[in-house]
């Protein structure tokens, strides 16, 4: 009796001291908690709630088979088509300095023969003064997407969005082509997704937003990106028999996304020129150039039941700076970093902090910086050779245009000097003709008067 009597006052003890009492220490065989001091340099595995979320490494994508060709944009809008999968992810094409400030960029973007081809810009005149160009239109309906390729409208002309609820056939493919994703993302206008992104996502954009702006964002891996419309915009909306008429001038839009959409991990709110030429010019974040194609001959606009003989692919690869492929998550700084002074070292039995080599790791750290910076001067070497090659590129083609530019003019030197020379000579027949008669009108005149002469000095 007595021992449960002294059981029971030690334990009435123990209940009132326990909140002065530290706990027990761990055992040999676990790991104890880092102190609070610790907190930043907690392994990335096990990340505290206060810190950065941990971020997923961006996977490039595969190489990209792509068909680029050449058109002549039509001079009245096309007909909708619709169409079972999203187009890819915008390719990168800056465009060289126009040969003419009347001339127009016409590209580059993912039009439909049958697959996604890539339509590739180039400088055209337009067709006859006053003639704008129109981008082209991408509308999520569905599973589907309804497609409006660009064209030259004339003056009075505006783009005519196709109707909601409007009954299309759904667009036929070529034999062997493979459907991709569907669209990811809201239904309604969009554009595709920048350089880099994952095949399917799309970016909800107003109508009238060339692609190109995108090229200067960063890849997307989720859905949120978008694009609206901001300063000098004039918007004039006529509906008609649920069809929405737009005559839309956008000179700026602005580009929004936030961190868990991107694949840097970095929300996105920028302003971009929404001027074809000035947007495709952008630097990418990662570069997937556009091929040249295969032939200067320009495909005639899309239409059903006409297949066109389209060339063969070419591969593209996407080039992805260093930085983007080994992202690093940041942590608050621990207050010794902060005074300077040097973290605490790990227990015995506790992981390793991240970002500090374990001891005696030294000569392996050193061997992962150097074979970090050999990567990324490779990477630099890359980007540097591609940057030659698009220079290259984009030379050989101011060169070409430049050459047609000139041919183009000497064509029509030499149809007005031919006209030129024809209404000469039809002047000089024309001369010769008033000349021949006013002489053959002399000479009668010449006779008569002789015949009158004579007729006076003959005897009656």
């Amino acid at each position: 009796m007595r021992a449960i009597i002294a059981l029971l006052v030690a334990a009435g003890a123990l209940c009132a001291c326990n909140s002065q009492t530290p706990p027990p220490p761990a055992p040999a065989d676990q790991t104890a908690p880092p102190p609070a001091d610790q907190t930043a340099q907690a392994p990335a595995e096990n990340p505290p709630a206060e810190s950065s979320v941990s971020e997923e490494t961006y996977t490039p994508p595969p190489p990209q088979p792509v068909v680029s060709v050449y058109q002549d944009p039509p001079t009245a809008q096309p007909p909708p088509e619709e169409i079972g999968w999203a187009p890819p992810p915008m390719l990168v094409e800056p465009p060289p300095p126009p040969p003419s400030p009347q001339y127009v960029w016409t590209g580059g973007y993912w039009g439909w023969y049958g697959n996604w081809v890539w339509i590739h810009g180039r400088w055209l005149p337009p067709p006859q003064p006053g003639y704008r160009w129109f981008p082209p239109y991408y509308d999520h309906r569905g599973p589907h997407v309804v497609y409006v390729g660009g064209f030259w409208g004339a003056p009075n002309v505006s783009f005519v969005a196709p109707a909601i609820g409007l009954s299309l056939a759904l667009a036929a493919i070529l034999p062997g082509v493979i459907a991709g994703p569907p669209p990811m993302g809201p239904e309604g206008v969009f554009v595709p997704p920048p350089p880099g992104s994952r095949f399917g996502l799309i970016v909800p954009a107003p109508i009238g937003t060339p692609p190109a702006v995108v090229i200067g964002a960063p890849p997307v891996v989720g859905v949120g990106m978008r694009i609206t419309n901001i300063s000098n915009t004039n918007i004039t909306n006529t509906t008609i028999n649920n069809t929405t008429i737009n005559n839309t001038t956008i000179n700026n839009v602005t580009i929004n996304a936030p961190a868990s959409a991107t694949a840097n991990h970095v929300a996105v709110n920028a302003t971009v020129p929404a001027v074809a030429h000035l947007a495709a010019a952008q630097t990418p974040v990662v570069r997937v150039p556009a091929p040249t194609p295969a032939s200067s001959k320009p495909l005639p606009p899309y239409s059903p039941g006409h297949p066109v003989s389209l060339p063969p692919p070419a591969v593209v690869h996407a080039v992805v700076p260093a930085e983007l492929t080994r992202p690093r998550a940041t942590a608050p700084p621990t207050p010794e970093a902060a005074r300077g002074a040097p973290p605490p070292a790990a227990r015995p039995g506790e992981p390793q902090p991240a970002g500090r080599p374990a001891p005696g790791n030294a000569a392996a750290e050193r061997a992962a910086q150097q074979r970090a910076a050999q990567e990324q001067q490779q990477q630099r070497a890359a980007q540097e050779a591609e940057a030659r090659r698009n220079a290259a590129q984009a030379a050989a083609e101011r060169a070409k245009q430049q050459q047609e530019a000139a041919a183009e003019v000497k064509r029509k030197a030499q149809e007005q000097a031919a006209e030129r020379a024809k209404q000469q000579a039809a002047a000089a027949a024309e001369a010769k003709q008033k000349a021949a008669e006013a002489a053959a009108a002399k000479k009668a005149a010449d006779e008569k008067r002789k015949e009158a002469a004579e007729h006076k000095t003959t005897p009656q």
